[in-house]
């Protein structure tokens, strides 16, 4: 089986190599853990905001950037485009924001291929049969701070490798990397709710293209996180291949999949958070999903479309 710990290397060895034109900072903590700083005392770059996301998606995608991506005849942003061949393993077996990092006074959300050896969470991996033994763990972390090494530590222990095989790459919501990889969620949006809210068995996705505007950067990180997440829940277009089986309804799961069914939508996701009071349990996770849909059924040839970019709300939330 695959690993994508091992397939995601490669892009972190091209990101060590290339650090000073990614303008992103690499360096060896005293356990020997390599970390890499991709927004927060240094500027990042658009490249470097491809290969990130490419590294959270276990290697197992290609990661580009369309400029501009339209919209609409009147509105057009830079947009992330993302295609794989392995939609369960690189959204949800490395993509998904699952592991909540932490150590002392440092927290994160960590993504990536890391999560496959310490199974975060479990049940993800057994509901897409899939496991990780490399040796080597590699976790992005959506963070305003730098982690030491008593945070690789714990990381190293739960994935069972040692210290000096862990890579961390880290990166701010409020910066330029941060937009882009949320922004490259929009085909793990999609398969998380197939599989949380809506109880559908994703490793019938065989294939899986997406494509979501790049939010702008906002220094205020709240701001931030309602922003990247908008560009996704408002912008986000979304494909998949699915074989289907007899008793599969794949229009009705086209209808109940894009974030216009949820009943929360309807107001920039910084607002909806506000009135949740700052809790993400709050808020129906039937949002977190792409603005448009399209299936594609690979046994009879059918093809379901729902939702739509819903242009107004995103220039509510970019200030427009």
């Amino acid at each position: 089986m695959v690993s994508v710990n091992l397939e995601a290397k490669k892009t972190v060895d091209e990101m060590i190599e290339k650090a000073d034109e990614l303008n992103i900072k690499v360096e060896k903590l005293d356990n020997g853990s390599t970390l890499i700083d991709c927004g927060v005392n240094v500027d990042g770059s658009l490249k470097a905001g491809e290969l990130y996301t490419k590294v959270c998606l276990g290697g197992l995608a290609e990661v580009g950037i369309s400029i501009p991506g339209d919209l609409s005849e009147s509105f057009a942003l830079p947009s992330v485009k993302i295609k794989t061949d392995s939609p369960a393993i690189s959204t949800l077996g490395a993509q998904k924001a699952g592991w909540s990092v932490s150590v002392g006074d440092f927290f994160a959300l960590g993504s990536g291929p890391a999560r496959a050896l310490a199974k975060k969470p479990a049940e993800t991996y057994e509901e897409i049969n899939y496991e990780d033994d490399a040796d080597i763990a590699i976790l992005t972390l959506e963070a305003d701070n730098l982690p030491g090494s008593d945070v690789t530590d714990k990381i190293a222990e739960d994935c069972g490798v040692t210290a000096e095989n862990v890579y961390i790459l880290v990166a701010p919501t409020s910066s330029l990397v941060g937009s882009i990889q949320i922004a490259g969620r929009v085909v793990e949006n999609g398969t998380y709710k197939m599989l949380e809210a809506l109880h559908f068995d994703v490793t019938k996705v065989k294939y899986a293209a997406g494509i979501a505007p790049i939010a702008p950067v906002d220094p205020d990180g709240l701001k931030a996180m309602g922003k990247t997440n908008d560009a996704v829940l408002f912008g986000g277009r979304t494909y998949y291949y699915i074989q289907s089986e007899e008793g599969d309804d794949l229009k009705e799961l086209a209808d109940k999949l894009p974030a216009s069914s949820s009943e929360g939508y309807g107001k920039p996701f910084y607002d909806v958070f506000k009135e949740a009071e700052y809790d993400f349990y709050k808020i129906d996770k039937g949002m977190f999903a792409p603005a448009e849909v399209v299936i594609n059924d690979l046994r009879t040839g059918e093809l379901f479309r729902a939702g739509y970019v819903n242009v107004e709300l995103l220039k509510k939330s970019f200030g427009l």
